[in-house]
Parts: structure tokens; sequence; C-alpha cells
């Protein structure tokens, strides 16, 4: 079977895109109770239209749910049963994000315990906060059976309800009040992205001119949503906003997953032909080879990065509001956690039988 290699170009370079934005975008502020991050979009106006096109864990979603219907495919053809094929998939992912958590707990006991900083667990979240979205990954991946029964039974029937299921959810959240019910669409929203990818191959073959009517689709679906003074602008939490779009993910985010299915779609033969090159392609499988690695320690990097920054110059974090010099300066606030990160994501990536790379296929 021939791979898939824009799958594999949009599945890490969705990855690296919550990276970049994490590095050069957050802002963290120096409260009694610790660092406090905060968003240039809640000081530059209009900036929120970015999220649109930056915010792609949606795409993660729907590649994941493509890749894990294939894997299991063959896996089914080789005899592999089911449970046995969702445990080999979250140890894979499961592992090495344990393990990170696990010494980071311990840094956080060991400062807390001998040098007395109440504020070390305010760092402690901070750096393990972005894994929240590999737990609903890990999550989605427990419930395969449940999709693949769902897929065969009820095929788009499926999408329909889970769609339907979270635009309920904002109702009985926004209209009542009720505020826990919107945790609900953290599976609903995310297991339908998740679902969808199922749905690639009749996407990639339909003509192009269907690719255009989803872009055109979500993106309208977007603009009435956002513009109809329920849902923030943003596809990422900013400060200031009633609530976020994200946590937890509200029905818009079925919007962007739609502008965003027919966005790669369109984008999909110019990119397929750039793939080919060869350079092209070699960034292709280095990006693909360290996404994974890069993602779990990326914040780990960060949080070194910072702290040399606030040892050497004693500066940590940025300023509010961000000024032309801050803006300025974001080269070197990716540069900075990349050179820090570099060294672990090595260590991980070179290993041919490491769990980072199984996950490739999980």
């Amino acid at each position: 079977m021939i791979r898939d290699k824009y799958v594999d170009w949009l599945r890490a370079l969705s990855l690296i895109v919550v990276v970049v934005w994490h590095w050069a975008f957050t802002i963290l502020e120096w409260k009694p109770t610790g660092p406090e991050p905060t968003s240039p979009l809640g000081f530059t106006s209009g900036l929120w239209i970015l999220t649109w096109l930056l915010q792609v864990l949606p795409l993660f979603f729907y590649v994941g749910g493509h890749v894990h219907l294939l894997s299991w495919n063959r896996a089914r053809e080789r005899g592999v049963g089911i449970g046995s094929f969702v445990w080999r998939r979250i140890r894979a992912l499961a592992i090495p994000a344990l393990a990170l958590s696990g010494v980071w707990v311990a840094i956080g006991v060991v400062v807390t315990m001998v040098f007395h900083i109440d504020w070390m667990w305010r760092v402690v979240v901070l750096v393990l906060s972005p894994l929240w979205f590999l737990g609903v990954y890990l999550v989605l991946i427990a419930l395969l059976p449940v999709a693949l029964w769902l897929h065969r039974r009820y095929d788009v029937l499926a999408l329909i309800w889970l769609g339907g299921a979270s635009l309920v959810v904002d109702v009985i959240r926004f209209r009542y009040g009720v505020e826990w019910v919107g945790w609900l669409n953290m599976i609903l929203i995310w297991g339908l992205a998740h679902q969808a990818g199922f749905f690639y191959d009749r996407i990639v073959a339909l003509p192009r001119r269907y690719d255009v009517g989803v872009l055109w689709t979500g993106l309208f679906a977007l603009i009435g949503l956002v513009y109809s003074g329920i849902y923030p602008g943003s596809m990422v939490g900013v400060p200031g906003d009633k609530w976020s779009n994200m946590a937890p993910p509200t029905f818009v985010i079925v919007a962007l997953l739609l502008f965003q299915i027919g966005l790669v779609e369109v984008l999909r033969p110019g990119m397929e032909l750039r793939l080919e090159r060869p350079g092209w392609k070699r960034v292709n499988e280095t990006i693909n080879r360290f996404a994974l690695p890069l993602f779990l320690f990326h914040t780990t990097g960060m949080a070194i990065a910072l702290g040399l920054g606030w040892w050497l110059f004693g500066t940590l974090g940025g300023k509010v509001p961000p000024d032309l010099i801050w803006w300025l300066e974001r080269p070197l606030a990716i540069l900075g956690p990349l050179v820090c990160t570099l060294p672990v994501i090595y260590l991980f990536g070179r290993k041919r039988d490491s769990p980072v790379r199984e996950s490739r296929d999980a």
C-alpha cells in the first residue's frame, strides 16, 4: 500500500503549528500566585481571525481518524484483535506522555519541599497543560471499537448525530446556564472530528467543486455563528472573552472542521506535487519523524529557555500589552525553546523502534 504523503504532512504540520503558536505567542505575567499565561489576541484587535487557520486541532483529529481506520484494517488482515490493536496504540502514546508528566511532578515535589517555592506547581501545570488533547486522543482510541461499529452500522448518520448532540449541548449550556454539560463536547466534538476521518477516502475522491463547496459551507457557518453574538471569534481562549470555543469546545469547532477539510482538499493537488520533489520529501520525512516528540517536549524546552532568559537577562515571558519590540522578537522566542528542545527530540526521534515512531501508524 502506497503511503499517503499528504496525510503525513497534515498530521505533522498540525502538531508543529501548535508548538510554534505556544512558543511565539505565549506571554507570561508574573503574579503573586506565580506565572500566569496570556495571549496577544487579547490586546490586538482583529488578530483572532488568524485562529481560523492556525487552530488546527480539528484537522489533527480528522487525520488521526483516517490513520486509525487504515491501521485497523491492516491489523485485522493480519489477524490482530481489536483489543490488542487499541491497547498497543494507547501504550505507544501514553508511555512517553506519562514519563514526561512523572518527571515534572517529581520536579514540582522536590522544588516545593526543598526550596519552599509554592508557585512551582503553577509551572508544572503550565508545562503539562498542552498535553490535554493527547488525553482526549487516548480516550478516542479507547472508544475506537464503538466508533468503528457506528461507522459500519450507520455510516454518515453517525456524524450527523454527533454534530446534533454537540449543538444540543451548547443550547443547554448557553440557553439554560448548565455549564458542566459543555464538557460532554470534549468527546462529542472531537469524536466527530475523529469519526469524520473515516470518510477521508470518500472526501478525497469527490470532484474539486465539492471541495470548494465544503470550504465555503464551513466558512459561512463560522461567520454566521461568530457574528450571531453567541460565540467568540477566536478559536482559542482569549483573556476577556465570556467563554472559550475550546475549553470546552463549542459547535463553532464543527464549522471550523468543515472549513479546514475543504481548505486542505482545495490545496491538495499543488501540495502533492511539491511533496514528490526530493527537497520537500526530505522535509516531510523529517518533520514526521520528530513532530510528536517535539510536541511532547516543547513546553519543557520553553520552560528551560525562559529560565535561562530570566537567569541571564532578568526577563521572563514578555510585556503586557505587547509592544513593537515584542513582535520583532518573535523569531528569537521560537529559536530559544527550539534549541533547548532539540537534544531531547533527537534522542527520541533517532530510535527506530521507539513508541513515538510506532504512534505514527496509530
